[in-house]
């Protein structure tokens, strides 16, 4: 009989799927580790995947988006947003665009840098996330006390478990925010 007729489950150099089996990895041992997983979502989260911009004195720096339409670059610029010159900053040359509209400033994909005085972004930053949450806590407090309700005398019909209620329109000075 002709060699090359004859069935061999080894023919050409194969082998079954049963000799690998052995040696192959479970799916598991593939998975990152608990360390990888939470290091891959902090850089998630981050801006990992755009250029860190060294801290200037008196200049707050965040990169704004070209394509999106709710929080617009020309929105930003009303707001006091200015755009950063490629000469503006050591190390950006590559990052500078070459032609069009936004021809030599600092880019990178689709994210244009800006800067914002640092004066501007502070009062920002206290309106933003100190007084707008002292207005909500002020709402909170007085909703709950509507809910408690008042007899024909004034007296309080119920009350509110624990303390946080007291003080949670409590005043307290606005920190100083890191630019």
């Amino acid at each position: 009989m002709d060699s090359r007729l004859k069935k061999s489950l080894t023919a050409g150099g194969r082998e079954t799927r049963a000799n690998h089996d052995s040696v192959r990895e479970a799916p598991e041992n593939k998975f990152v580790s608990s360390e990888e997983r939470r290091k891959m979502w902090k850089d998630e989260w981050t801006q990992r995947a755009l250029p860190a911009v060294p801290d200037i004195p008196g200049w707050h720096f965040c990169w704004l988006s070209t394509t999106n339409a709710y929080d617009s670059i020309d929105k930003r610029i009303r707001l006091g947003y200015v755009p950063v010159k490629a000469d503006e900053i050591p190390g950006f040359e590559n990052n500078r665009v070459k032609s069009g509209q936004h021809d030599g400033y600092i880019a990178c994909n689709e994210m244009l840098l800006y800067k914002l005085p640092m004066d501007i972004y502070q009062e920002v930053m206290a309106e933003m996330h100190h007084n707008a949450p002292l207005e909500d806590a002020e709402k909170i407090r007085v909703q709950a006390e509507q809910m408690q309700g008042r007899d024909s005398s004034g007296k309080r019909l119920g009350s509110v478990e624990g303390e946080g209620l007291a003080e949670i329109d409590k005043p307290i000075p606005a920190p100083v925010f890191a630019g």
